[in-house]
């Protein structure tokens, strides 16, 4: 049983989403529990076959009802493993379990997906769970991270877990590939011109991401075009060549149109999703030095300071106008990367390694 915050395409919930139908393909019998309803993934894995269950609650509203629901749902079904994977889901398992009656019966995992939060940008909700998740990390059976810079940060937050573990996130390389034809479709459709460096930014609008930066960043590269890709992103096109298109569902699409992948996070993340999606695309990365971004990149891209515009500025101009050769070398090592290091297959047995362990 998966526990998790929500369904809506974000980094954790895809890899989620990757995993079970990964494990419904291989003959395993997986349930996937959303604390709240809906989701644009939820379709995605019903339609694998995979059992989907939400629990009524409310973004940001602790529900006791809940909580009850997710105990019966514990005690109906009886799942060999509970595996959570977000703070506020984290705590919900790990109370519901307990409350089950099962907990001697029934390992259970947390997940931490991110890494040094700046958690004075966030509502005191935020911040009451993540130090409840530290006062009662003792609990879970082990504690994955996707990260080394998450496991770390964790470590110094108070977080004392019993067992812990990195699995990197797994990327779908069949999904996410460079395609010339359908990059040039889409640039038409977009109406940017072939020839002109096109820089893609997929991230929802939130203080961790720093669009600030990255903007600024940009009004010093006037000759590269920017996608900004993400929800609230379709209020940031404030130049000609800003190309603002919100929350999308065809992003594996977008990013085929694009040469460059850019994270400008200022802290907090661990693995970043878009990061290696591009890269696996066959886009040349630049990334702040936050999170596990140096590992992911290697030696394909370049990492700057966060919060430094001019660097930022300065590591996109040098890559977009590269020669030809030396970008188009960059690129096969980017895609080769994630082939090589973060491929689904990777994650799958490492989880699996996990649940034979616990088992």
């Amino acid at each position: 049983m998966h526990v998790i915050t929500g369904l809506d395409s974000g980094g954790a919930e895809s890899q989620l989403a990757l995993l079970a139908m990964a494990r419904k393909e291989a003959g395993a019998e997986d349930m996937v529990i959303s604390l709240i309803p809906g989701g644009a993934l939820r379709r995605r894995l019903e339609k694998a076959g995979v059992m989907v269950r939400d629990l009524g609650m409310r973004r940001g509203r602790p529900s006791l009802a809940g909580l009850l629901r997710l105990r019966s749902l514990i005690r109906r079904t009886r799942p060999g493993i509970v595996q959570s994977w977000m703070y506020h889901a984290d705590l919900s398992a790990a109370f519901a379990l307990r409350w089950s009656g099962r907990r001697r019966q029934t390992p259970l995992i947390w997940g931490i997906r991110c890494s040094d939060m700046l958690l004075a940008d966030y509502g005191l909700g935020l911040r009451w769970t993540v130090r409840m998740c530290a006062r009662y990390s003792h609990l879970p059976d082990m504690v994955v991270a996707n990260s080394e810079a998450g496991l770390k940060a964790h470590l110094e937050l108070g977080y004392r877990p019993r067992q812990s573990r990195v699995i990197d996130n797994g990327i779908d390389t069949e999904r996410f590939r460079p395609d010339a034809v359908l990059g040039t479709e889409t640039r038409a459709e977009l109406g940017i011109a072939s020839d002109v460096p096109l820089v893609a930014h997929v991230a929802r609008v939130d203080p961790m991401k720093d669009h600030d930066t990255l903007l600024a960043a940009m009004r010093d590269v006037p000759d590269v075009e920017l996608l900004l890709i993400g929800l609230g992103t379709e209020a940031l096109a404030e130049r000609p060549g800003w190309h603002g298109l919100g929350r999308r569902g065809d992003v594996a699409r977008l990013l085929s149109a694009c040469d460059l992948i850019v994270s400008s996070s200022a802290y907090g993340e661990g693995f970043s999703n878009a990061l290696a999606e591009g890269m696996a695309s066959g886009l040349v990365a630049v990334a702040t030095d936050v999170g596990d971004a140096a590992r992911i990149i290697g030696d394909s891209g370049r990492i700057v300071p966060p919060r430094n515009a001019k660097a930022l500025a300065k590591a996109i101009r040098e890559l977009a106008f590269e020669a030809p050769d030396v970008g188009a070398a960059r690129r096969l090592l980017a895609r080769k990367s994630i082939e090589e290091r973060f491929s689904v297959a990777a994650n799958l047995a490492a989880f699996e390694r996990v649940y034979a362990l616990l088992a």
